[in-house]
């Protein structure tokens, strides 16, 4: 692998299945049939590329690895590709739920479907850009140029209000990313280069970083989301359709924690340290405001919604914790997550494709004649409130520790949050599965069939894979959570030491 572009091939390999979508021609069956298949069989080609990271991956160093650097722009800004412990996770992340989002739709989008299989390929292509770009430039038109397919696919697909939702996440997102690129602006002034890594090793002026921090923080925020930029996001999932939120849940909000681990903590530690107390109050708000708006919701969609904000207050809690067992926490929690909510979005789909509608109260006693869909979203549910031998437990539990060692007021009010988190969800689940089978339309609903179960085999095998065997995926990024953590405690002794200095002259 030394010399094959392994990361712009699989960063790329989905425009080449939008060349052949774009090529297809005919009647309308036939296009949407070989663009169907076209889709799947592209992103099945991607995730297997991308096997060759999780098996070629030198877990014992914390440098980046299968770098590619060509010219590009000049003056500093090229084209760079590389991974790292923190990144690889992510890439296959991704790589394995856009499969699952192209069979999740196959046969409910009627309309459009060739645009549709198109719109998800090249989202698919930004997303694992954002995760491989070692490039500041670079890295910005990845993260951006995601927002237009991610625009569309809930503006022309969606639900009834989708020109709303679309547009609040296009001006949310938007108003963030300005504030970043202004920052980059300064960077790129100051260090003479967009070269992540160099920029990881420079120090930036202690009170510029405050505005950097900020400025970058308005992007992420927006993108995790946090309380309370995350109001775009319950409409937007509710909103769009099936592979819409499962793409939202499974990647996008990772991005915005991501951006944390890879930007704010290496270059701005004075400035994430000192502002530490900000994320913790947002954070907490987040996960237990939430947590109570999602136990009022009707609809199935918004509640799941609600709880994604509330899983990543546990992020970005365990991110700013600055130690091991809290930022390896908050990645597994965001591995975690994709997996769990993706699934739960994925149980709203099934009973929404059948009756065609989000409503809670219009189900009741499923049991009684889908027991497979019982039995997995029982799973999943499970899975969310972080019972032990899932992914989430083990995330949670680490995120706990890591913010215990640092504030005990935060960890109280999120060990509230996990009680509020069991009460919407057990909630969710007893009102839509248990009960008598007292509505007559509902007594034609039938169970999972093949393609579903397909769809959900692979989530439950690695929600459980994860939880039991935490270690597989953990020994990937400790190594670099190690290098963080340490480069971290040596800005800021340096920076103590510069105080102590100045203040002793």
């Amino acid at each position: 692998m030394e010399y094959f572009p392994i990361l712009s091939t699989i960063t790329f390999l989905p425009l080449l299945g939008v060349l052949i979508i774009l090529s297809i021609n005919g009647e309308k069956e036939i296009v949407e049939r070989n663009s169907r298949n076209a889709a799947l069989l592209t992103t099945v080609a991607t995730f297997l590329f991308s096997l060759v990271l999780w098996f070629s991956f030198d877990k014992s160093t914390a440098g980046f690895q299968f770098v590619e650097e060509a010219k590009w722009l000049g003056g500093g800004i090229q084209y760079k590709m590389g991974i790292d412990g923190i990144s690889v996770l992510f890439v296959l992340l991704t790589t394995f739920i856009m499969p699952i989002c192209i069979l999740c739709g196959w046969d409910t989008i009627k309309k459009r479907v060739k645009e549709y299989m198109i719109a998800f390929l090249l989202l698919e292509c930004f997303m694992i850009g954002v995760f491989c770009t070692l490039d500041l430039v670079l890295f910005y038109v990845f993260f951006e140029a995601g927002l237009i397919p991610m625009f569309l696919i809930i503006g022309i697909w969606g639900g009834d209000n989708r020109v709303y939702a679309a547009y609040k996440l296009f001006l949310y997102t938007l108003l963030g990313s300005v504030l970043m690129l202004v920052a980059m602006l300064y960077m790129y002034g100051q260090a003479g280069t967009t070269d992540i890594p160099t920029l990881m090793q420079f120090n930036f002026d202690p009170h510029a970083q405050t505005w950097l921090f900020l400025a970058f923080f308005a992007s992420f925020a927006v993108k995790m989301p946090m309380w309370p930029v995350h109001t775009w996001l319950p409409d937007a999932h509710v909103q769009a359709p099936t592979a819409g939120s499962v793409i939202l849940a499974g990647i996008l909000l990772k991005m915005g924690g991501y951006g944390f681990l890879r930007f704010s903590l290496p270059m701005f530690p004075v400035a994430s340290e000192q502002l530490a107390w900000l994320i913790y109050l947002l954070s907490c708000i987040a996960i237990i405001y939430t947590s109570l708006v999602a136990l009022r919701q009707t609809d199935m969609k918004k509640l799941i919604a609600y709880s994604s904000v509330a899983h990543m207050g546990f992020v970005t809690i365990g991110i700013f914790a600055f130690n091991i067992q809290g930022i390896e926490g908050s990645i597994v929690v965001m591995l975690a997550h994709g997996f769990v909510a993706s699934a739960l979005f994925l149980c709203v789909g099934v009973v929404y494709d059948r009756l065609h509608t989000r409503d809670i109260d219009r189900y009741g006693g499923l049991v009684n004649i889908m027991p497979k869909y019982a039995l997995v979203f029982m799973f999943f549910t499970m899975a969310s409130v972080g019972l032990p031998g899932t992914a989430n437990f083990v995330g949670e539990v680490l995120v706990l520790v890591g913010i215990f060692k640092v504030s005990t007021w935060t960890t109280f009010f999120a060990l509230f949050g996990v009680i509020l988190g069991a009460a919407y969800m057990l909630y969710l689940y007893r009102r839509v599965v248990f009960g008598d089978l007292t509505k007559e339309d509902l007594k034609a609903m039938l169970d999972l069939d093949k393609r579903e179960i397909l769809i959900f085999a692979p989530l439950v095998i690695l929600t459980l894979w994860m939880g039991v065997y935490p270690t597989s995926f953990m020994d990937f990024i400790h190594v670099s959570v190690d290098n963080l953590v340490t480069q971290h405690e040596a800005s800021m002794a340096t920076y103590h030491a510069a105080v102590q200095t100045v203040a002793g002259n």
